[in-house]
């Protein structure tokens, strides 16, 4: 799912809302989350999961094609981890099973 479809689903359930007023919330509720993540902060939706940060060090890295040894800048990557609700809910679902068959 996109975001555009979010704000369609999100629209369709809630008719007495425009279309380009739960797109404004939507981003707005995206929005608060990136600059929480920005300032470091963790970012948790109770029974969907916690959004963090964490540090990668620099380090020295190769490029695939050459060989070549290059420098590696220190990153910082957002990280999810679900909640025990919404992992629960996907594994009664039987979310993935068969995936891992064909693989």
């Amino acid at each position: 799912m996109i975001k555009s479809e979010l704000v369609l689903r999100i629209a369709e359930r809630n008719p007495h809302l425009y279309q380009r007023d739960v797109e404004i919330l939507v981003n707005a509720i995206l929005d608060t989350i990136a600059d929480a993540l920005a300032r470091g902060d963790r970012v948790e939706l109770r029974g969907f999961g916690a959004f963090s940060v964490k540090r990668r060090e620099a380090r020295r890295g190769r490029n695939p094609r050459t060989g070549e040894a290059v420098a590696v800048s220190e990153k910082a990557i957002p990280v999810f981890k679900t909640g025990k609700e919404m992992r629960q809910r996907l594994n009664a679902a039987g979310i993935g099973e068969g995936q891992a068959e064909e693989a």
